[in-house]
């Protein structure tokens, strides 16, 4: 009998130590045609599936196999749409940053517009169905906002780019400038008068351009999107998210303020348990001596795009060197073309990272591409090429783990100098692997730490509770600016009175030669 007991007694205090989420029904809205994006998106998804939440996902990427508990509602219409963006890419080094805010934030416009007009999802706004929960990848896709308000649904943000004005105003999460690097500056935690300055102006700019140029857009594309009644998008954009789930960690990262909606679980994508490689990978990485050097660019940037020159001196140092190389190149055939490299349009990144005979990884410094890097503990030589991989590639620098070089200065001498750097120096490999073990240090798993907080917010019906009270403030509010005036005017306003009172009576109070010719 007692036995029995004690059954039940476990049984409760785990029942009350882990509180269950019925099934759920949660929409997940992950437009961007980046592949990694997708990659990071649909784990979570794929995850909530498992646990038997009925799961529907708007992207451009169809699962090639049907899911349990897994519906696909497929945009087909984006691809036209952003290819002009994205083939571009390389033409646009180097403009500045002030061009790279305008460019990175018509992209956003590009794939909300595309995507809320591509007719599946015409149709799918328009039918009758219901959610628990909206999780929607936050990438400058305000107008997607309309999504929880149509469903009458709480929503999650979720970042794929880490912490960057477009996830942070969604919860309040304060970025000062003085240490807080803007994403698209290539600067650290610790800066100069000049680069606060810089970084300070560079925050300024891009709140104007999000307030003047690209909030305008969005609301017009929410306004034709979604049907009446619903609330501007200002004021959604306000109410409407109760969570962001960042794509990042402090380990891998610099250590900044957030609030208690925005939650840290990058690298959730991470398999913790390598998958097997194809075997034709698996022993071309085996049978490598000397090692294996990984080469890609991301899922926008295409290296088949590169210019000849730039692709010959690659060709060129991969050519000298030992190591295999494994290059993502997206097409059949790469003229002159080493018997130690290898191509294929697409890796299975993570798991190729995670071979023990894997020495570096070139890379466009992608935060997705660094996080991998740094929890498999492999170096990195980067090229950045567009928003925040300047800043990812800084850290790496930083960090000792990584090696920049500038895409306008690609050229065989550099190339060959910054590789064999790095695979003569030691201290590069133990530097990320000193990271590694930082960013393998956690109490719970990045993916389980997701789940856990989006069924939080369904059994709180949204969670209100963790909303900072600072959504609800004006600007001249939260920055005290009316204190401030207060604080400082009232004192200057006493000493300017008291001053010219003084002044007057020092100017009427008669001298003693006109009291002497009085008495005269």
């Amino acid at each position: 009998m007692r036995i029995f007991q004690f059954a039940f007694f476990l049984v409760t205090v785990v029942i009350a130590r882990y509180p269950n989420v019925e099934a759920a029904k949660i929409l997940g809205v992950f437009p961007t045609t980046s592949v990694s994006h997708y990659i990071v998106g649909s784990t979570l998804m794929k995850e909530l599936a498992k646990k038997g939440h009925e799961v529907t996902v708007i992207s451009p990427f169809p699962q090639k196999k049907p899911l349990e508990n897994y519906r696909d509602i497929t945009t087909t219409q984006i691809w036209k749409a952003v290819e002009p963006f994205t083939s571009s890419f390389l033409n646009h080094i180097g403009k500045g940053p002030i061009e790279t805010i305008l460019r990175i934030y018509y992209f956003g416009q590009l794939i909300t517009n595309s995507t809320l007009n591509d007719p599946a999802v015409e149709k799918f706004i328009n039918s009758n169905e219901n959610f628990d929960l909206v999780i929607l990848e936050a990438f400058m896709t305000d107008a997607m906002l309309g999504f929880a308000h149509h469903f009458n649904a709480p929503c999650i943000g979720m970042s794929t780019f880490g912490a960057s004005k477009w996830t942070t105003d969604l919860v309040g999460t304060p970025a000062p400038p003085s240490y807080v690097p803007n994403p698209f500056l290539a600067f650290t935690d610790h800066m100069s008068f000049k680069e606060r300055l810089i970084n300070t102006v560079m925050g300024v700019t891009e709140a104007l351009v999000v307030r003047f140029i690209d909030q305008p857009v969005q609301s017009e594309i929410y306004q034709k999107a979604f049907p009446d009644p619903k609330p501007p998008l200002s004021e959604l954009k306000k109410t409407a998210v109760s969570a962001v789930l960042l794509n990042n960690h402090f380990s891998t990262s610099y250590p900044r303020p957030y609030v208690t909606g925005m939650i840290e679980v990058g690298g959730m994508h991470i398999n913790r348990n390598p998958k097997s490689l194809p075997a034709d990978i698996q022993s071309f990485m085996d049978n490598a001596t000397d090692g294996v050097i990984y080469f890609s660019m991301g899922s926008n940037i295409k290296s088949k795009d590169l210019p000849p020159a730039k692709r010959d001196a690659f060709l060129n140092v991969f050519s000298k060197l030992k190591q295999k190389v494994l290059w993502k190149w997206e097409d059949e055939n790469l003229p002159s073309k080493p018997d130690n490299v290898r191509i294929q349009s697409w890796w299975p990144q993570d798991d190729i990272l995670a071979h023990p005979n894997m020495r570096v990884f070139i890379t466009h410094g992608g935060l997705l591409s660094t996080t991998e890097a740094l929890y498999h503990g492999v170096p990195v030589i980067g090229i950045p090429v567009f928003g925040d991989q300047y800043l990812n590639m800084a850290k790496a620098e930083r960090g000792g783990y990584g090696l920049s070089v500038p895409y306008l200065e690609i050229s065989e001498e550099h190339l060959f100098t910054a590789i064999n750097a790095m695979l003569g120096d030691i201290k590069y490999k133990q530097n990320a692997q000193v990271i590694s073990q930082r960013y393998r240090d956690q109490p719970q798993a990045p993916l389980d730490l997701a789940v856990f907080w989006v069924e939080y917010v369904i059994r709180h019906n949204g969670a209100k509770h963790i909303r900072t009270a600072s959504m609800d403030l004006s600007f001249v509010q939260y920055h005290n600016l009316d204190v401030l005036a207060i604080l400082l005017g009232v004192p200057l306003l006493v000493f300017h009175l008291s001053a010219r009172f003084l002044c007057r009576k020092k100017s009427i109070k008669p001298s003693r030669n006109d009291d002497r010719k009085k008495r005269n």
